[in-house]
């Protein structure tokens, strides 16, 4: 058996990526995985069982989770998302950074590990080498899923008559919306005419002053909009009507609405970072470098204007070989039960 652990994600929330992670794992796994709570959870398992979790914890958020690591019966696996509480703590929750270190440590006492991307499987294994650590577990990558309303994957999305930018994720810095507003500030005072929507949650400890100037350039800009959360039926309208996406990120784990993007047929112009590189390099995407006004605003203006590049993208994105939740849940069964 496998005891997926929904301690956090298991609740109703905001949408957030470990939450994606999380419901649809467990839902791809169905009666493969029993959900368990660590505070509920009665530990009754065995040799042959695997505790599984796609959380982040500490110590003294889960008291005896660090015995039980050590005097575990059962087998343990993660998934690791990344290590950005520690290469962007400016950014980044201080609970969450305060808590990082600890987590990354406890993970060398699990069995397996599934880094989300290449980038990140070598911050966890340079983490260690830091650290010191000997012998740790095996590290691997696992390919997280697409198809994020659980849709099929959609043609190559027709340029809507009026164009529109989309925009998703938590507002924060490390989202880098702020930027983004100055691009398209930039492009509708040059008279380009087309939509910015952007949707997400507010960060409460750091979106606050994004949030503001959004609603700020909303008046002088009637083409912005802030669509506050989305749940996927939202974010499936919000696609449909989109000529492409922009995710000009600042750090990511894996960059899932990069992917969410490409299975709706929707180009995606984002930053060129590492870790987006594995998956834009696949085609649909425009690279731009981080916080490079003249590469965003020639990216945009390509995708906004020059209807063939738009079509080649969208194309692109339509054709190549895209991850399912459904094959992420049956690589981590086919390997737990072996």
């Amino acid at each position: 058996m496998i005891y997926f652990d929904a301690t956090k994600t298991g609740a109703a929330g905001p949408g957030s990526g470990l939450r994606r992670v999380s419901a649809r794992l467990r839902e791809e796994l169905g009666a493969g995985a029993a959900p368990v709570s660590w505070a509920e959870w009665d530990r009754r398992a065995g040799p042959g069982d695997w505790f599984l979790t796609s959380e982040l914890f500490a110590p003294e958020e889960r008291p005896g989770f660090a015995a039980f690591l050590a005097g575990r019966s059962c087998r343990c696996a993660a998934i690791f998302h990344d290590a950005i509480p520690l290469r962007h703590p400016d950014i980044t929750w201080p609970q969450s950074v305060a808590r990082h270190p600890a987590y990354l440590k406890m993970l060398a006492g699990f069995d397996r590990i599934w880094a989300v991307s290449e980038a990140s499987r070598a911050d966890l294994l340079g983490f260690w080498r830091w650290q010191g650590i000997e012998a740790p577990p095996p590290v691997e990558v696992i390919a997280l899923g697409a198809d994020f309303d659980r849709a099929p994957r959609a043609p190559a999305s027709a340029a809507p008559a009026a164009p529109a930018l989309l925009c998703v994720g938590i507002v924060e810095p490390r989202k880098n919306q702020g930027f983004l507003l100055e691009v398209a500030a930039s492009l509708w005072r040059e008279g380009l005419d087309f939509a910015l929507h952007v949707a997400g949650r507010v960060n409460p400890h750091f979106g606050r002053p994004i949030e503001a100037r959004l609603r700020r350039l909303a008046v002088e800009f009637p083409g912005l909009r802030y669509h506050g959360p989305a749940d996927d039926a939202a974010l499936a309208r919000l696609y449909g009507s989109a000529t492409a996406t922009a995710f000009p990120t600042r750090a990511e784990g894996c960059g899932l609405p990069l992917l969410e993007s490409l299975w709706r047929g929707v180009p995606c112009v984002c930053t060129a970072l590492p870790v987006l590189h594995e998956n834009a390099a696949g085609g649909g995407c425009l690279e731009a470098g981080l916080d490079d006004l003249e590469g965003w605003r020639a990216a945009l203006r390509t995708v906004l204007t020059d209807a063939a590049a738009r079509a080649r993208l969208a194309g692109e994105a339509a054709s190549r070989p895209l991850p399912t939740w459904a094959a992420a849940a049956a690589a981590l069964q086919s390997r737990l039960t072996a």
